[in-house]
C-alpha cells in the first residue's frame, strides 16, 4: 500500500509586496490537497479526519488510528508519520509530552481493529517539559531515522535537537537554542531541505512571521514578516506540502473549536500569497491537535 501511495501522491519586516508573482510564489491550486488532521481526544485515542481543500471544503469522518496508548494526559504532541507497510500492521512514530515528560513513540496496530494497539514503545527522552508550549518534528523518509525536533519553551526560548538512531533506540543531541520568541503563540513546520528548516508561527498580537534556521551551529534563525495583523485567534497551525512550492494550512481556534484552511504561496515575506479557502465544516475540540504524514509523503517545501 505504501509503495500504491507514492505512485499516485525584535522582528525585522520583509520588503514591498511585488507587483508580478512568479510559479513559485503564487498560491497552489489546492483542489486536490489535503490535511490529515490528527488530534489526541480527552479519551486518550489518537485519531484522524481528512480535510480536504475541495469547494466546498469536505471532511472525512473521524478515524481512529491508536486506542488509548498513553497511560497519561498529553500535553504535546508533535506531527505522527504512519507507515501501513507492515502486513496486517500499521506503524505509527511520534513524540508527546505526558506528565511533564518526553516520549519517543513508536505504536503498532492491528489493521480493521479500530486502532487496537499491539506493540507500545515509549521511550523516556527526558523531563521537565511541563514548561514547554509548541513541539514541531520535520522529518522526511530520505533521511531514515534522523530528524530534527523544535520546541519553544514558555519564556520564549526556541531548542533544537538533532534526533538519530542507535540500535533501534531513538538518540537525542542538543543543537542549540534562540531567545526572543516570547511573543509567540504557535509554530508549524513549512519547509524541510538539507540545510534549513522553515517554521511558520503566529503571535498573540496577530502576527504571522516564517523563522528559518539553517542547520549550522550556532543556531541562528532568521525572521520575516508574512502578515502583521488578523492572525492572533488560532492556537494552532497544521500544515501539509500543496504542489511543488505551496502550504495547504489549517488554523484551529481552541477557544470556539473551528477551523480554517488556506492555500499558501511559496513564502516570501510580506510578498506570500495566502487565499482563504474558508471555514472548515465541524467540530475541533480535542484537547492536543497535530499533523498526521504518510511515510511517503515528500518533504514540506513551503519556503
Amino acid at each position: 500500500m505504501r509503495r500504491m501511495i507514492a505512485a499516485a501522491a525584535g522582528l525585522l519586516l520583509a520588503g514591498p509586496v511585488l507587483t508580478t508573482m512568479s510559479p513559485a510564489a503564487a498560491a497552489p491550486a489546492a483542489g486536490a490537497c489535503y490535511i490529515q488532521a490528527g488530534s489526541v481526544t480527552a479519551g486518550k485515542d489518537l485519531v484522524d479526519k481528512y480535510v480536504n481543500a475541495t469547494s466546498p471544503i469536505s471532511v472525512k469522518p473521524v478515524d481512529t488510528m491508536a486506542k488509548q496508548p498513553f497511560a497519561g494526559t498529553v500535553a504535546l504532541s508533535s506531527e505522527w508519520v504512519w507507515d501501513d507497510d507492515f502486513g496486517d500492521e500499521t506503524s505509527l512514530t511520534g513524540t508527546v509530552v505526558t506528565g511533564g515528560v518526553l516520549y519517543d513513540g513508536g505504536l503498532l496496530t492491528q489493521k480493521g481493529t479500530d486502532g487496537k494497539v499491539v506493540s507500545n514503545q515509549m521511550t523516556r527522552i527526558g523531563g521537565g517539559w511541563g514548561d514547554f508550549r509548541t513541539l514541531t518534528k520535520s522529518w522526511t523518509a530520505d533521511a531514515g531515522s534522523n530528524s530534527r525536533t523544535y520546541a519553544l519553551r514558555n519564556d520564549g526560548v526556541l531548542y533544537r535537537w538533532f534526533v538519530s538512531s542507535d540500535n533501534g533506540k531513538p538518540v537525542w543531541r542538543a543543537a542549540g537554542s534562540y531567545a526572543g520568541f516570547s511573543a509567540v503563540k504557535t509554530v508549524a513546520l513549512i519547509s524541510r531541505t538539507s540545510t534549513y528548516d522553515t517554521l511558520l508561527a503566529t503571535t498573540r498580537g496577530g502576527a504571522l512571521y516564517t523563522i528559518r534556521i539553517p542547520l549550522t551551529s550556532p543556531m541562528k534563525p532568521i525572521v520575516k514578516a508574512v502578515r502583521t495583523s488578523t492572525w492572533q485567534g488560532f492556537e494552532t497551525l497544521l500544515t501539509t506540502r500543496c504542489g511543488q512550492y505551496g502550504t495547504l494550512l489549517l488554523g484551529i481556534d481552541k477557544d470556539t473549536g473551528s477551523a480554517y484552511l488556506y492555500a499558501v504561496g511559496h513564502a516570501n515575506g510580506t510578498a506570500t500569497v495566502i487565499n482563504s479557502l474558508g471555514k472548515v465544516p465541524g467540530t475541533f475540540g480535542d484537547p492536543v491537535n497535530y499533523s498526521w504524514a504518510s511515510f511517503v509523503d515528500p518533504p514540506l517545501n513551503g519556503e
